[in-house]
């Protein structure tokens, strides 16, 4: 694929972005910057990047028929899926029919669920993962545990944000552990994955940015998970050189496999030099957001670049960096925000606050970033943050 911009362009770039969350919002601010129409989806009114982008549709994105009639109604020059529960059958069928899917309908359809994934990773490229089994019916489920044993980790197989994901610590979880994959899945009921339990390190995600210059790979960003679920990220995470040689053909390899262009966050388990894949998303990252503070081109401009064949030079990074996202836990329609004066009061902070229109349990509402001279001070700094915001929830009209 050349550049979109190309001699022959005569007309505006139309990009069909699917998924319209807070990652969206900042990829739909980027490709505002060039003027590319941005129609967002996404099965709810109002969702964050239908904020920022020229038009919006709200449809059943895991419904093959209204994807498909999407896409054939809009007729766009890209389809950037910004999640991942989608009704990729529809995304393989449009690529046949000519559509770009970013970074690849295959990348879409192997990534959409743990199995396809997984599979790829370890049975085709050969790469160390935890011990897995996958299995679709509570008894063996209750086999699969035992062969694996206890304590191990359970997740649907098609979740995000840590949904429907626990560990099971002792006999006595399995019921439990069972009902929550089955009832908090992207895609409701079905087959789950059991992992071993790995004793590690810490984790790392790895953006590695495919593109028409080759690939380039961002510091390596520690994380820190809650459920499955991002509670704080910073950047850069050291690690020696054997370690980082490792974790780049690694990723390498599963990025390239995948095909297409754009940036892939690739998360590993690191235990002393020993690296572990644990899984990848082809799209930004969730704890890629510590990018917007800590980098010249954060994970967004990085892949609106590579996406448009665009050239992707040296990235510049700044002092060291942490984020940290707003959460709370409630059920309301209005939501408000107080302190943000306090979080801003420091050098080196910025806060992002979604505009997400309601909450129903527990959910990300922003993101506060910070940057100082050591990684411990941008991390204090941005917990710091997180301690002045207050977050009230309500109802209209209560």
């Amino acid at each position: 694929m050349s550049s979109f911009f190309s001699e022959s362009r005569n007309q505006p770039i139309k990009l069909l972005l699917l998924g319209a969350g807070e990652l969206g919002k900042e990829l739909t601010i980027e490709a505002q910057r060039m003027a590319i129409r941005v129609v967002a989806v996404d099965r709810y009114d109002n969702a964050p990047a239908m904020q920022v982008a020229n038009e919006s549709r709200v449809i059943n994105m895991l419904d093959a028929v209204q994807l498909a009639q999407l896409i054939k109604d809009e007729q766009p020059d890209l389809i950037v899926p910004e999640i991942e529960a989608i009704a990729t059958a529809a995304l393989i069928k449009a690529e046949e029919a000519g559509f770009k899917v970013v970074p690849s309908a295959r990348a879409a359809d192997l990534t959409l669920n743990r199995k396809g994934i997984r599979c790829l990773a370890a049975e085709e490229l050969g790469l160390e993962t935890s011990e897995y089994q996958f299995v679709d019916n509570y008894d063996n489920f209750c086999k699969a545990v035992a062969d694996i044993g206890i304590p191990c980790v359970v997740k649907p197989v098609i979740s995000s944000s840590g949904k429907g994901q626990s560990i099971i610590r002792e006999k006595a979880d399995l019921a439990e552990a069972w009902r929550l994959s089955q009832e908090a899945g992207r895609a409701g009921a079905g087959e789950v994955i059991v992992e071993s339990f790995i004793k590690y390190d810490f984790e790392i995600t790895q953006l590695t940015v495919q593109h028409a210059g080759g690939v380039t790979y961002c510091e390596p960003i520690g994380h820190l998970q809650e459920a499955g679920d991002y509670i704080e990220s910073w950047q850069p995470q050291a690690l020696t050189d054997t370690t980082m040689a490792k974790v780049r053909e690694m990723s390498d390899k599963i990025t390239t496999a995948l095909g297409g262009w754009g940036v892939f966050g690739v998360e590993f388990f690191i235990r002393g030099e020993d690296v572990i894949f644990s899984e990848v998303s082809p799209r930004p990252h969730d704890t890629g957001m510590v990018t917007m503070i800590s980098q010249d081109l954060s994970q967004f401009a990085l892949h609106l670049r590579a996406i448009l064949g665009l050239p992707i030079p040296a990235i510049k990074n700044f002092q060291a960096s942490a984020s940290k996202p707003l959460l709370a836990t409630g059920h309301g329609n209005l939501i408000s925000f107080t302190g943000i004066d306090k979080a801003l009061s420091q050098t080196g902070t910025q806060v992002r606050v979604f505009g997400k229109p309601e909450i129903n349990g527990r959910r990300r509402l922003g993101v506060c970033l910070a940057t100082a001279r050591s990684l411990n001070a941008a991390r204090k700094k941005a917990a710091d943050m997180v301690a002045a915001i207050n977050i009230t929830i309500d109802n209209k009209g209560s």
